[in-house]
């Protein structure tokens, strides 16, 4: 089951008595998922959703709020997977009617005429910040999906109507939440994709239980990504202090293959030795080593000088490559 799934059966288990809340709820539903139609100057109302659960509560809202039952009819889909459809219909204009009345919905004849532009005066129907709550949790049991926190943070609601997605966007935003609208194949699609906005998304819409468990994907991903960070880190330090080790061996072999340890200062020869005799030591190590001791900065700054002097010495040893050459 997707994690959209487990959220939107969640919301169906919410239980509201306040009658605002349920009518904010359904008004929702119907001006997200809703399709209306006319035919032979008569209008219907078609609901169609996936989720039994959805399907469900959907039919006892109708029951409940507005006193009739709809049409419920199960479709079985032809492609693979063959998902269950479920379609609430209206089909007795009375009740259509009563529905566009009751739940303050307005049909835009302009565009075309079967499929009327739905437009909600929604100020009407969200009296208090629990209706606002309860629109909002219509709009994503009817238009909304959320992907799997284990991959990415997404969450969006959808609508075929530009004024309905302000609507939304405006009251999402109220709660300090950072909404974006994009237009993708017809729809209008309001966003949220920061993970901290997402979860209190979900907490004002109700959904508690999915909003603990992303909590702790989220916890999880976060330590997975501090970890594979600190042993990046690590991996790149003791690489880097490797490379160096080497760099500095070959340079002090090359010194003491063709220019003489008894050529060096006293102190470059300590550090030389030291080196060569203890290849896999720190900078610190070394410097312990010493008597006196010595300071990071301080062996690595005699190894740099002997670093110079190998390389003055490769270079005068070219030019006299050259020379004899010409």
């Amino acid at each position: 089951m997707s994690f959209s799934s487990l959220v939107k059966n969640e919301l169906c288990r919410i239980n509201i008595k306040e009658e605002c809340c349920l009518k904010a709820e359904l008004a929702a539903v119907v001006a997200i998922g809703g399709i209306i139609s006319f035919t032979d100057n008569s209008m219907d109302i078609t609901i169609i959703t996936e989720n039994a659960a959805f399907a469900r509560r959907t039919y006892l809202l109708f029951k409940e709020l507005l006193g009739f039952s709809v049409e419920v009819k199960c479709r079985k889909g032809k492609k693979l997977k063959k998902h269950t459809s479920y379609i609430l219909t209206i089909a007795d204009p009375n009740n259509a009617n009563k529905v566009i009345k009751d739940l303050n919905i307005q049909l835009n004849m302009d565009e075309r005429r079967n499929f009327p532009t739905i437009v909600q005066d929604v100020k009407k129907i969200i009296t208090n910040s629990c209706c606002k709550r309860s629109y909002l949790r219509g709009a994503f049991l009817a238009g909304g999906s959320i992907s799997d926190p284990e991959k990415t943070y997404h969450i969006e609601l959808t609508t075929r109507f530009p004024l309905l997605a302000y609507e939304l966007k405006e009251m999402i935003s109220d709660y300090n939440l950072n909404a974006k609208i994009i237009k993708r194949k017809g729809y209008y699609v309001i966003y949220l994709k920061e993970g901290d906005h997402i979860v209190d998304f979900l907490n004002i819409i109700g959904a508690h239980s999915a909003l603990l468990n992303m909590e702790n994907i989220r916890i999880l991903k976060d330590m997975r990504n501090n970890v594979n960070r600190i042993v990046n880190c690590e991996t790149a330090n003791l690489e880097k202090t490797v490379n160096a080790s080497v760099r500095q061996i070959q340079n002090i072999e090359y010194i003491r293959d063709y220019i003489g340890f008894d050529k060096l200062p006293k102190n470059l020869r300590e550090i030389a030795e030291l080196r060569l005799q203890y290849s896999d030591a720190s900078l610190k190590e070394l410097g312990e080593m010493l008597e006196p001791p010595l300071g990071k900065s301080g062996v690595n700054h005699r190894l740099r000088r002997l670093e110079k002097i190998a390389k003055d010495g490769m270079d005068l040893k070219k030019e006299q490559k050259s020379s004899k050459r010409a």
